[in-house]
């Protein structure tokens, strides 16, 4: 089955070069188009496609408050955030939506096959570069009032250090070759460890690391 893709854009033009490209790749299929947020969420969830391909800034209804709504909604969907920017306020936010990643619009297309791929697969498409600008974001903002989760408490030494290194912006390898174990070793601490604290993918898991202050920027 091919992966489908919903395209939310309230450019024409841009759509049709997102089409292009994807409908080049036998295992790529784009089920629909949107041309702004509430079109996006209506699409999103009668069509229930892999992946939404979201811009930030379009009328009626942003990209962020649209990822919230799919997310919120429980859709099977996971939303890939498309951007001019390499990351600014508005893709913050929308990470804390519920978004597992971005693309730069100017991206070649290879990059946005592969991000479609890695997302559909469950996996988060957030580069080392993003993470310490998140890291940085971090750092600006107040430390919350909320209590870090109980789930917390249910990880094992492991799994904690794996969670603090997913916050770091590690990739599988990277953290493999940290704890001297095997990529098959790291994914299965990674699925716990999302499985545990019930979600979706590293983004969030990064975002809960440092709302729990159990890694903290430039420490």
């Amino acid at each position: 089955m091919p992966i489908t893709v919903l395209l939310a854009d309230d450019q024409a033009l841009v759509r049709a070069g997102l089409r292009t490209i994807l409908a080049s790749q036998g295992d790529i299929a784009v089920a629909g188009e949107a041309a702004d947020g509430e079109q996006a969420v209506a699409m999103a969830g009668r069509l229930r496609p892999d992946v939404v391909l979201m811009d930030v800034r379009m009328p009626r209804l942003d990209g962020i408050e649209a990822a919230r709504r799919i997310t919120r909604a429980g859709l099977p969907s996971r939303v890939l955030i498309l951007t001019t920017y390499e990351l600014d306020e508005y893709v913050f936010d929308a990470l804390g939506a519920g978004a597992s990643g971005f693309l730069l619009k100017h991206a070649p297309p290879e990059e946005l096959i592969q991000g479609v791929r890695v997302v559909a697969a469950g996996d988060s498409l957030l580069a080392p570069s993003v993470t310490r600008r998140l890291i940085e974001e971090f750092g600006r903002r107040p430390a919350p009032a909320t209590r870090p989760p109980e789930a917390l408490a249910t990880l094992t030494e492991r799994e904690t250090e794996v969670l603090r290194l997913i916050a770091r912006g590690l990739n599988n390898a990277e953290i493999a070759a940290r704890l001297h174990v095997s990529e098959t070793t790291v994914k299965t601490h990674v699925g716990h460890v999302l499985d545990k604290l019930d979600l979706r993918d590293r983004v969030q898991a990064v975002i809960l690391a440092y709302e729990a202050a159990l890694v903290r920027p430039g420490v």
